[in-house]
């Protein structure tokens, strides 16, 4: 059986990536390699062993493009309201929460963000399938 281990992203800014990965989803550098050309960074927290991977690649000048196929990495959260002003107050320009409910019932509630390097991410609160 296959087990998902990380998701690989490239930043410009890796200082800036791991500190608005750290502030926004209480990540921390779990294992850093640096090579000739490129480095990275693997980010995780003590809740989960899946990591988010971050690719710095030294001589990369311009913003990366998402092109039309890139969607969005999804965290959990306990409380989404409350993440979402948590996230107003650090100054990382949050959507609004929005909810989807089916045959009358909830099924998600979250809001979305975007990191340094224009990823979105979607948060959402534990509830159902998301847990």
């Amino acid at each position: 059986m296959a087990k998902a281990i990380h998701t690989m992203i490239r930043v410009l800014d890796l200082d800036r990536s791991v500190d608005f990965y750290k502030r926004a989803f209480g990540l921390e550098v779990a294992d850093r390699f640096d090579f000739d050309d490129f480095t990275l960074a693997y980010l995780r927290n003590p809740e989960n062993d899946f990591e988010v991977e971050l690719t710095w690649n030294h001589d990369q000048e311009e913003d990366y493009t998402h092109g039309s196929g890139y969607g969005h990495v999804a965290m959990c959260v306990d409380d989404c309201a409350a993440e979402r002003e948590r996230f107003e107050a650090e100054g990382f320009n949050p959507g609004n929460v929005v909810e989807f409910h089916r045959e009358g019932s909830l099924m998600a509630r979250f809001f979305f963000v975007q990191d340094p390097d224009g990823y979105k991410i979607e948060v959402l609160e534990r509830h159902g399938r998301y847990q």
